[in-house]
């Protein structure tokens, strides 16, 4: 079965059927997860928008026409996820509806692209072999994947640090690095084992792009870089392109 990309899918499991007395039930658990969520996906195309913007903005960056197609594509699609967003949060039953529509696939290549434009030329770094360019994947689910990596990379790397971005296949399967100048730490680590978000936006970036990355078979994995540095590793199955 096709996985549907929704905030409300991202719920999955986490509804209680134990609720002891004077406990909260599992519908208004959801809620607040729910709320949660919306808030931080509002937080990242509002960041996205606002970067592409001072870039364009930014008379001392010089921008090729790749990368302002590349901003133009992304500022579109952004925007088109916080519509999606608002539609969602105005459904009414404090849900958010899931689409009935599969997820179409699209090469890699233009979703590194978009994802790479979020940093400064002289701070990226971006390499991706020829066939893991020409790869398929889900479109929106990949994209808001790598777009929320790179936007914590920025926040949390080193205000001046390189930031990279990799792509290539390998033997489990399309593996999609991001990488930054900081270091694993042990908040990064329990939130990459952590099942379920705890209370506030601590490690709720990640826990959101777990679920993503899950919803298409693929898994989030973190590395240590020498001398100094963090990747964390998307690894998703080659998939064939939706006709």
């Amino acid at each position: 079965m096709r996985a549907r990309h929704g905030l409300q899918g991202l719920l999955r499991g986490l509804r209680r059927t134990d609720v002891g007395p004077g406990e909260r039930g599992s519908s208004q658990v959801d809620s607040e997860l729910l709320l949660r969520v919306l808030c931080h996906e509002f937080r990242t195309p509002v960041t996205t928008l606002t970067s592409l913007t001072r870039a364009l903005a930014d008379e001392r960056r010089e921008l090729t026409g790749a990368d302002r197609r590349a901003i133009t594509e992304l500022a579109r699609d952004q925007a088109v996820h916080l519509q999606g967003l608002l539609r969602g949060a105005a459904a009414g039953t404090g849900a958010l509806a899931l689409s009935a529509q599969p997820e179409p696939a699209v090469p890699l290549a233009g979703i590194l692209r978009q994802a790479a434009a979020l940093v400064p030329a002289d701070r990226r770094r971006a390499r991706a072999t020829r066939r893991a360019c020409a790869c398929p994947v889900p479109a929106g689910r990949t994209r808001q994947v790598l777009v929320n990596l790179v936007e914590n990379a920025l926040r949390h790397g080193p205000a001046e640090g390189q930031v990279g971005l990799y792509a290539a296949l390998r033997r489990p399967g399309l593996s999609i690095l991001v990488t930054d100048e900081g270091r694993v730490d042990d908040a990064l680590l329990a939130a990459m084992r952590r099942p379920a978000p705890v209370a506030g936006v601590s490690g709720l970036g990640l826990w959101i792009v777990r679920q993503l990355v899950a919803a298409d078979g693929g898994v989030l994995r973190v590395h240590r870089l020498r001398p100094r540095g963090v990747a964390l590793e998307v690894l998703l199955p080659v998939v064939r392109p939706v006709r």
